[in-house]
């Protein structure tokens, strides 16, 4: 009877997770498909090909398109129909009508003046939207009234410095596209706006005159943005004098450091390397007698690690992150439909020769058809590869909260997991480079210096097991130079687990997927030195082609504040400043959805 029972229970909890994966699987195929819909809007009324969608990040083709204005960013969170379609006109808009060069020309520098001048130039194109598209019109304010409520219910608009740029933001939009203002927000701005008038006024009542002339309007905003900064700029120096608190000044700050419309994140450096294609045999090791494989727990003290492992886990709470929630979307993302036995007793399907005999036995009873069962089945095995080299000490924090949620969600998921790290014993060749000079520096020695490959969790070993070793990322005297194509070579073997390989012994899983976590191209001075500045990253940009090519992972590049396309064509930029937010984990998540 308790076996009866058990099984029951048992059932049960397989039906309720297979219904939370599906559920989970829909609404990811949701979000891409808002986003597809958006895109494809969006191409059509700029009429521009190659836009794209990477999270809530426009791209043209690989390169990222920025639109600073800040309601055109609703946010990871906010991939809906209703928040996202108004920014996505807007951003089509702004591609049609506003001239880059132009724009550029006129743009101010700094980064007061640039918000202000952005957003007014935003509301210029906005305004031009065609009279016979209404819905265009609708999505526009929906969108904006969003912002604008999402503005004033945050501290921002609590300081003076928030309350001018709110002030500006409606009072212009309304000028400028002949749309009414709020009336929830007028007596909010009333007193703001009669000091500002006097100011503004005369350049504020030409902006809807001259918004089909960027030139002649762009003088205007010009002269706007001039004003407001200069308002704000006496604003900031009275808040900083010690008497006052100055707790909020810094994140209004944060809306005035939008990217500039030439780039939006910094591009990874990268060059031709003349000493790789000059050595005639490819890329080169001088030697590998210093390299080693180490796990964390072989180069960090038991202690350290507990230490590390308490800060670990106070950061990720603080963070929030529901770690349930992710390891069913990550199932979704990464499960497979499977053939999983067959369902008796159906009206349709395929005939069931077992069943036959119902036809005569019972007349009209038509339950003689089977039909086939399909269930989802993670087959997958990921890995995350830590890029541990000098630059990298200061998020190594967050980083390892990353993972650390990462692969507990993924064990959840029934995805197999391993965490690695890259770095080297030294700085400067370490034995190597002694062992270099010493045999007279013959030209073109290749890689300089001695490589460890750490291990921080293995496929075998369980997250709760490997939780210390985990932490083990945090400790920084780790973080020196960096190979990172030996590395992601490495990381690539192990994903294959060949005979002697190790790793996770994925040979026959469905999806192979490696995420590298880098904040640059890779650096090691010896080898730059005795070769040329751009031997490793050339090797690198070779190995990611060459395994990509031969269909031994899908790699994909998570650059810390960084785009990392010159070496990795699926890749995203993640901004670590404030730890692994659940919008970080938000965005890896969308990229595996994606598999871009």
């Amino acid at each position: 009877m308790a076996s009866l029972v058990e099984q029951t229970e048992q059932a049960e909890r397989e039906r309720a997770e297979t219904a939370s994966r599906q559920l989970a699987a829909t609404s990811l195929r949701r979000r891409k498909q808002t986003l597809e819909l958006c895109a494809a809007a969006m191409r059509g009324l700029s009429g521009q090909g190659g836009l794209h969608f990477r999270g809530p990040a426009l791209y043209r083709e690989s390169t990222p398109v920025a639109m600073p204005a800040p309601h055109l960013h609703p946010g990871t969170d906010a991939v809906t129909l209703d928040a996202f379609r108004g920014a996505a006109d807007g951003m089509a808009l702004r591609l049609q009508h506003s001239d880059a060069a132009l724009h550029a020309e006129f743009c101010p520098a700094t980064p007061a003046r640039m918000l202000v001048f952005e957003m007014l130039e935003q509301f210029r194109t906005e305004s031009l939207a065609d009279a016979a598209m209404p819905g265009v019109r609708a999505n526009l304010n929906r969108r904006f009234q969003q912002w604008s409520r999402a503005f004033e219910a945050s501290t921002l608009a609590d300081t003076d410095l928030g309350l001018i740029l709110f002030t500006v933001a409606q009072v212009c939009r309304a000028r400028i596209t002949a749309e009414p203002m709020s009336p929830d927000f007028e007596d909010r701005i009333e007193s703001t706006r009669a000091e500002l008038a006097p100011h503004v006024g005369t350049h504020l009542a030409a902006l809807r005159r001259e918004r089909f002339s960027q030139p002649g309007f762009g003088r205007h905003a010009l002269a706007i943005a001039e004003t407001v900064a200069a308002i704000s700029e006496h604003l900031e120096a009275r808040e900083a004098r010690p008497s006052r608190s100055g707790g909020r000044v810094p994140q209004f700050q944060l809306l005035f450091d939008q990217d500039s419309n030439d780039d939006a994140v910094p591009t990874a450096g990268y060059g031709r390397s003349d000493a790789l294609e000059a050595g005639g045999d490819g890329y080169r090791k001088f030697t590998t007698a210093y390299d080693r494989e180490l796990h964390a727990t072989d180069v960090v003290r038991a202690e350290l690690l507990r230490g590390y492992r308490q800060q670990l886990d106070d950061d990720i709470a603080r963070q929030g992150i529901n770690v349930p929630r992710l390891g069913r979307a990550l199932g979704a993302v990464l499960s497979t439909a499977v053939h999983d036995g067959w369902d008796g007793d159906a009206i349709e399907g395929r005939l069931d020769g077992s069943r036959l005999a119902r036809l005569v036995t019972a007349s009209g009873d038509r339950r003689v058809f089977r039909t086939e069962r399909i269930e989802p089945r993670t087959d997958a095995a990921v890995t995350f590869l830590v890029d541990c080299s000098g630059s990298m000490k200061e998020h190594s924090a967050a980083v390892a909260a990353l993972v650390d949620v990462y692969a507990r969600a993924l064990e959840l998921a029934g995805a197999r997991c391993e965490v690695l790290g890259f770095t080297t014993a030294a700085w400067n060749g370490g034995r190597a480079g002694k062992d270099w000079i010493r045999t007279g520096r013959p030209p073109h020695p290749g890689r300089l210096n001695e490589v460890r490959h750490l291990v921080f969790k293995d496929a075998d070993t369980p997250w709760r097991r490997a939780r210390p070793a985990i932490a083990g990322l945090m400790k920084k005297d780790l973080f020196r130079e960096g190979v990172d194509g030996e590395a992601v070579d490495w990381a690539c073997a192990r994903l294959r687990g060949g005979p002697g390989n190790g790793g996770t012994g994925s040979n026959g899983s469905e999806r192979r997927i490696l995420l590298v976590l880098s904040d640059g191209s890779p650096m090691d001075g010896a080898t730059a030195l005795a070769n040329d500045g751009h031997y490793l990253e050339q090797h690198l940009r070779d190995v990611v082609a060459a395994h990509e090519a031969a269909g031994n992972a899908e790699i994909f590049g998570l650059g810390v504040g960084l785009d990392l396309s010159p070496y990795y064509r699926r890749n995203i930029a993640l901004d670590l400043s404030r730890g692994s937010s659940a919008a970080v984990v938000g965005q890896v998540l969308a990229m595996l959805a994606g598999r871009r």
